[in-house]
């Protein structure tokens, strides 16, 4: 049986897709978040609550998790968002901002040490996280129900 795409299937691929990116863009911007937040406190929180030291969140495999979150959700968002309007500075701000979140978790301690790369991770996720404001905020002026 052969399925004629009509006006309204369309219409309704496009709603869920939207409604799909719309929860990404929020997803990544909490991880993204949660990225920033893990760099600056857990050195303070180790330093105040030494039991904290055995817990998996300190062990650099916590900041790969997150980046494996990231990664998938901020591209299908980021890239939804940019087909509909078209902004392409969401994108390139997103994208550079996942660029040195991977780079930080990759190579950041060993090539550039501690310091940079909390840096390099807390520029990434402000960059991931503003990328997803800014997408938000696009597909709001394009009225695409995202």
């Amino acid at each position: 049986m052969l399925t004629v795409l009509t006006d309204q299937n369309v219409s309704k691929t496009e709603s869920v897709m939207s409604a799909v990116s719309l929860f990404l863009d929020k997803v990544s911007i909490s991880l993204s978040a949660t990225c920033a937040i893990h760099c600056l406190l857990l050195p303070v929180a180790l330093v105040l609550l030494p039991s904290l030291a055995v817990l998996p969140v300190g062990d650099e495999s916590f900041h790969q998790l997150l980046i494996v979150l990231v990664m998938p959700a901020s591209i299908f968002a980021l890239t939804m968002g940019c087909r509909r309007h078209r902004y392409w500075r969401v994108m390139v701000c997103g994208f550079a901002g996942l660029l040195l979140l991977l780079l930080a978790a990759l190579a950041g301690h060993d090539l550039l040490g501690e310091f940079w790369e909390k840096v390099l991770t807390i520029i990434g996720a402000s960059l991931v996280a503003i990328g997803h404001v800014m997408n938000f905020r696009q597909c709001k002026t394009v009225d695409c129900d995202h």
